[in-house]
C-alpha cells in the first residue's frame, strides 16, 4: 500500500475531524437554550426520585416548572418541609404553610371482616382479579389485597397484612402517588400525617347492605356527624368523612362509632392540663370547652375532668396566662 495515500487519508480525516468540531462547537453556541441557574439549583436540591408525585414528569420537568411559576416551591411531595423551605430560598419566596400527606388505603373490610363471593385463584394483582366480577370481595369499593399497590410503590412503603389487606407505613410514604394510580377500586386516597382520626371506609352503598357484607363498614348512621363538636365530620354520597381542616383528633367520632369503620389512635389522644400556678379564673377555658370538661369559679382555680376530657385542645389557645398544656 502506498505510504503517501495513507498519510494522506490520515490527514483528510483529520481535517474533517476538525471541520465538524469547528461547526458543533459553533451550532452548539448558536442555538444553545439558556438554563436559569435557579432551575439547576432547584433540581440539586430537590430528592430525584424522579416519581411524578408533582404531577409532572420528573424533577427536571419540576424544577424548570418551578422558575417559570407554573408549579409551586411546594409542590414536591417527596422533599417535604425542608425542600420546600430550600427551593422557597431559592426563588426568594415564602415557602407557605405545607402540611405533609401521606397515602392511606382506606378499609378496614379484611378476610375475616368482610364476606368473599367466590374463592379467586387467578393472577395476583387487583386489576386482573378486578376484572373478574369486579373481584373476589362482597363490597366492590373495599380492597382486594392482593399487592399491585405494592409493586407500584418504589419506597417499599406499603405491605399486605395476614388479613389481605394493603397497609401503607406512613413515615415510609413519600405520598408520590403511585399507589393510589394503579388501585383499581380507588380505595387508596391522601391524608395528613399528623391525622390520627381517618374514616376506614369507600362504600357507597345504603347501611343495610354494608352491613351484611363488612362488619365494619359505615353504616351512614351519622351519629359522627352529630358528636363532633367542631363540625369535621361530614356525610355524603351514603358516606360519612372527614374535612382535616376543621378535624382536632379529639377522636370522638371514633370512639361512638357502633361499627368501629373510623380508626382512631387512641394511644396519642391527649388530655389538658391546667397548671395550678398562673390561672386566674377568667373562664374562658370553660367557655370554649365543647364537652363541659373545666369546672371551677369566675376568679378561682380551674380544674380539668379527665374522664370528659376529649383532648380537642379547643380550651388552650383561648388562655391569656397560657398556662394550659395538652399532654
Amino acid at each position: 500500500m502506498d505510504l503517501n495515500n495513507i498519510i494522506f487519508a490520515g490527514i483528510s480525516l483529520g481535517a474533517m475531524g476538525l471541520l465538524f468540531g469547528a461547526g458543533l462547537a459553533y451550532a452548539s453556541q448558536k442555538f444553545a437554550v439558556e438554563i436559569d441557574p435557579r432551575a439547576l439549583a432547584i433540581r440539586d436540591a430537590l430528592p430525584g426520585a424522579n416519581c411524578g408525585g408533582c404531577g409532572l414528569p420528573g424533577c427536571d420537568s419540576f424544577a424548570n416548572a418551578v422558575v417559570d411559576g407554573s408549579a409551586p416551591v411546594n409542590g414536591c411531595p417527596v422533599g417535604g418541609a425542608e425542600c420546600t423551605n430550600k427551593l422557597a430560598e431559592i426563588m426568594g419566596v415564602d415557602a407557605g404553610e405545607s402540611v405533609k400527606q401521606v397515602a392511606r388505603v382506606i378499609c378496614k373490610g379484611d378476610n375475616k371482616k368482610c364476606k368473599e363471593k367466590f374463592e379467586y385463584f387467578g393472577i395476583q394483582d387487583c386489576k386482573a382479579a378486578a376484572m373478574i366480577g369486579g373481584g373476589s370481595k362482597s363490597c366492590g369499593y373495599g380492597c382486594l389485597g392482593l399487592g399491585t399497590c405494592v409493586k407500584a410503590c418504589q419506597f417499599d412503603a406499603i405491605e399486605i397484612t395476614e388479613g389481605n389487606l394493603a397497609r401503607i407505613i406512613p413515615e415510609k410514604c413519600t405520598a408520590c402517588g403511585k399507589c393510589i394510580e394503579v388501585c383499581p377500586k380507588e380505595v387508596i386516597s391522601f391524608a395528613p400525617f399528623e391525622q390520627d382520626v381517618v374514616v376506614d371506609c369507600n362504600s357507597e352503598e345504603f347501611g343495610k347492605t354494608v352491613k351484611e357484607k363488612c362488619s365494619v363498614g359505615c353504616i351512614g348512621c351519622q351519629i359522627c356527624v352529630r358528636v363532633c363538636p367542631f363540625d369535621a365530620m361530614e356525610f355524603s354520597n351514603k358516606l360519612a368523612k372527614i374535612n382535616y381542616e376543621k378535624c382536632t383528633n379529639c377522636m370522638l367520632c371514633a370512639e361512638k362509632c357502633p361499627t368501629k369503620s373510623i380508626y382512631a389512635n387512641f394511644e396519642k389522644r391527649r388530655k389538658a392540663q391546667i397548671m395550678e400556678e398562673g390561672c386566674i379564673g377568667c373562664t374562658l377555658c370553660k367557655r370554649a370547652c365543647p364537652v363541659e370538661a373545666i369546672e371551677g369559679e369566675v376568679k378561682g382555680k380551674h380544674k380539668v375532668i379527665d374522664d370528659k376530657c376529649i383532648g380537642c385542645g379547643a380550651c388552650a389557645p383561648k388562655c391569656p396566662k397560657k398556662v394550659i398544656e395538652m399532654k
